[in-house]
């Protein structure tokens, strides 16, 4: 069965004709000529969104979505109205519409924003039911696309040993957040986490940082002090942008881990340690090797487990699961009362590829809270770089030769079949993404002869 859709217009025969219209897009439709009876449909009936006109007799279609929100709160409101203004859109996005549309529209706009609210809402269900099940020490690791599944359960392997971990991955995926994970799921939870930045320092410092000082060693060493390795007894250290640090200095390090003892600068006597290293870059470290830019030996002394954390752009629905994680934090921060996205604020935030991924996104949504005049982020209140981004390339997975090009027909199967995959075969979700429904899906899976793999 489709989405239930209850439409509410007073004009009898534009009631009719848009009920007919939906029903044949696949949706379930019941209609009221006025706000009083929709509220009372509503009390009796369940319904995946509504569609009202602004102008009735009695209370209009604002003050409806306003009713509507206040007792379902979630429940995706598209307003239309044929008398359009600036004031009206203001008005309609202020009481929480999910959408606002202007007559005259064609079915399929009003279609394609029926499934982008419907859409989000599911999503919004999704982030709050992960919430509920995630420690909150590690729920900036949010996401239920199969390479975050993966990265999860590579995790919770690990955690409970002390085995030496390298973390890769683009700047800004969250590597310091997955090293904070992992330390957080192991025994030594209960005992510190130091992290250190060895880009960020010069290498006589950076010794001293990491293997501690004595008293006098060099000019404003007033006063012995113990390293890092020292100062995460029992922990976890972290060691990040590893991929920077001197030659030089990596052979200290190799032979401080190689023994477990650190000497401090100046001293003449080794310091033992216990502590899990976990180090992390976003540099290629088996190039850096071939080249001589990193150690041999410390590279298969630190990578014992390889973790690589994927890019936002490949993790498809997470970037919405993320964004309104960090929306809460944001305007929990502000005290402003910033409740979501409207659909096509959430359908940018999925379209663009995110080159800074997590911390990017994050800057994005922190930005949108910060500037946006409504309860729910604008496309008008991200930046010009998401909201004017266009998505116009599409590939079937790697560039074709000309001898391979195929025609349309065969181009719509692959397609199919891609997304059917990806979504596990969950044909609710599948007609979600290709905007088709349910009765056309399943023809052209009889069409094409498609069906699921089968496993050996």
């Amino acid at each position: 069965m489709g989405h239930q859709i209850l439409v509410v217009d007073d004009d009898r025969d534009l009631r009719a004709e848009l009920a007919r219209g939906l029903g044949r897009e696949g949706f379930v439709v019941e209609t009221a000529d006025r706000a009083e009876a929709a509220l009372a449909a509503l009390e009796r009936s369940h319904f995946d969104a509504v569609v009202t006109d602004v102008r009735m007799g009695g209370m209009d279609g604002i003050a409806l979505c306003r009713r509507i929100l206040d007792s379902h709160p979630t429940l995706p409101v598209i307003v239309v109205t044929g008398f359009a203004s600036i004031e009206t859109a203001v008005a309609t996005l202020r009481a929480g519409a999910a959408d606002f549309l202007t007559k005259p529209y064609d079915l399929t706009q009003l279609r394609l924003s029926l499934d982008r609210s419907i859409r989000l809402r599911d999503l919004e269900k999704e982030v709050r039911r992960l919430r509920a099940s995630l420690p909150v020490s590690i729920d900036e690791m949010l996401g239920e696309s199969a390479c975050m599944r993966d990265l999860s359960v590579l995790v919770g392997r690990v955690a409970p040993t002390d085995a030496t971990i390298l973390i890769t991955g683009e700047s800004g995926v969250g590597k310091e957040l997955v090293a904070r994970a992992i330390h957080q799921r192991s025994p030594r939870a209960d005992r510190p986490f130091v992290a250190i930045n060895c880009a960020a320092l010069p290498e006589g410092l950076l010794e001293s940082e990491l293997f501690g000082h004595e008293r006098g060693a060099f000019t404003d060493a007033r006063a012995r002090r113990e390293g890092l390795f020292v100062a995460a007894s029992s922990g976890t250290l972290f060691l990040d942008e590893l991929g920077e640090m001197p030659l030089a200095m990596q052979a200290k390090l190799l032979r401080a881990l190689e023994g477990r003892t650190v000497r401090p600068v100046g001293g003449t006597s080794e310091v033992p340690f216990d502590v899990r290293i976990v180090a992390a870059t976003n540099r290629d470290l088996e190039s850096a090797v071939a080249e001589g830019r990193f150690r041999e030996d410390l590279f298969f002394r630190i990578a014992v487990v390889h973790v690589e954390v994927p890019p936002l752009r490949s993790r498809g629905a997470d970037a919405l699961v993320l964004a309104r994680f960090f929306l809460d934090r944001f305007a929990s921060r502000t005290k402003k009362s910033v409740v979501g996205f409207t659909a096509r604020a959430a359908e940018k935030l999925l379209d663009y590829p995110w080159p800074g991924n997590v911390r990017e996104l994050q800057n994005c949504v922190e930005r949108a809270v910060a500037l946006t005049l409504t309860d729910h982020i604008l496309v008008e209140d991200l930046p010009p770089r998401v909201r004017e981004h266009r998505s116009d390339s599409f590939s079937l997975g790697g560039d074709l030769d000309p001898t391979e090009l195929v025609t349309l027909e065969e181009v719509e199967r692959r397609y199919l079949l891609r997304v059917l995959e990806a979504v596990r075969w969950n044909k609710t979700e599948a007609t979600r993404i290709l905007g088709l429904d349910r009765s056309t899906l399943y023809r052209k899976i009889e069409r094409y002869g498609l069906a699921p793999r089968v496993e050996d």
